[in-house]
């Protein structure tokens, strides 16, 4: 009886951490589905072990910092999968639990796929419109959720880079004229987080008002670590601040580095934290302004 009960408080001990980052709600994206497949809001996503597929009904699902670290920063995460599938445990659910560590509000986009069986969607207007409405959405509710709309951010792993690059290259600004009051927010990202981002839409040149970005990849990612060089590229030549991590292995799909073996990747999310520091992402403003005096 007493081996039982003292499992059972281990048990209880351990989930204490996780108490304040469950996930808070899902959010549709549209309230009636997305424009042009509001007929298809109702199907059902599938879902088995690690991934997430067959997304009709766009979302955003909030995790929430423990109230005492919440600093009013926040991050949409695009999670990977070849716009087949969304990763949507390592590279949703675990970069979530992290950054709330941190103080950070977090929503991980379920975005369309446009390599899903049988998908209507294509990459390149769908998935951009997901990423686009998800930012606005995530600035519309910022006096909910106690955000700074100057420090929201999006982060990316492989295919979810590729929709950050669409949203973050594109052009952010809202409709003034939109009937939903939504659409006429700004779309831009205040700071970029890609995780070995996939090739696609890397533009040719930088707009001036780029984020600022933080990068990172192995350099055995024959994939990927050529989109890492030629971002870090196009940043250099716009002048823009960007920092860099290329790791001599580590392939592709290590996710915030959990299950490897190397000690580079295993501790990279911490350069990750030291950069959203360095540069007052996790500081609120009121916070910076007492320093000054």
């Amino acid at each position: 009886m007493q081996t039982k009960l003292s499992t059972y408080l281990l048990l209880v001990l351990l989930t204490l951490p996780f108490a304040g980052m469950a996930q808070d709600a899902v959010i549709p994206l549209w309230p009636n589905g997305a424009p042009g497949f509001e007929n298809r809001r109702n199907e059902p996503e599938q879902a088995k072990d690690y991934w997430g597929k067959n997304i009709h009904n766009p979302s955003l699902t909030v995790f929430l910092p423990p109230k005492d670290k919440a600093n009013g920063s926040a991050v949409v995460v695009c999670p990977g999968g070849g716009h087949r599938l969304l990763v949507y445990t390592a590279e949703g659910v675990d970069p979530a639990r992290y950054l709330n560590s941190l103080g950070v509000t977090v929503f991980v986009l379920k975005y369309r796929l446009g390599r899903d069986t049988l998908s209507p969607y294509k990459i390149e207007v769908h998935a951009k419109q997901d990423g686009y409405r998800a930012m606005r959405l995530v600035r519309s509710k910022a006096a909910a959720y106690g955000l700074d709309t100057n420090r929201i951010g999006m982060m990316g792993f492989s295919a979810g880079g590729e929709v950050v690059d669409m949203v973050a290259f594109g052009e952010g600004k809202g409709d003034p004229k939109a009937p939903d009051p939504i659409d006429r927010l700004s779309a831009r990202p205040s700071f970029l987080i890609q995780i070995y981002p996939g090739p696609l839409f890397i533009p040719d040149k930088l707009p001036f008002d780029a984020p600022p970005a933080f990068l990172l990849a192995a350099n055995d990612d024959v994939c990927c670590s050529p989109s890492v060089v030629k971002l870090l590229q196009r940043y250099r030549e716009a002048k823009i601040p960007v920092e860099v991590h290329i790791y001599t292995q580590g392939d592709h799909g290590f996710n915030m580095g959990y299950r490897s073996k190397l000690q580079s990747i295993s501790t990279w999310p911490q350069r990750m934290a030291d950069w959203l520091s360095d540069n007052n992402y996790l500081h609120p403003a009121a916070a910076k302004r007492m320093k000054l005096h």
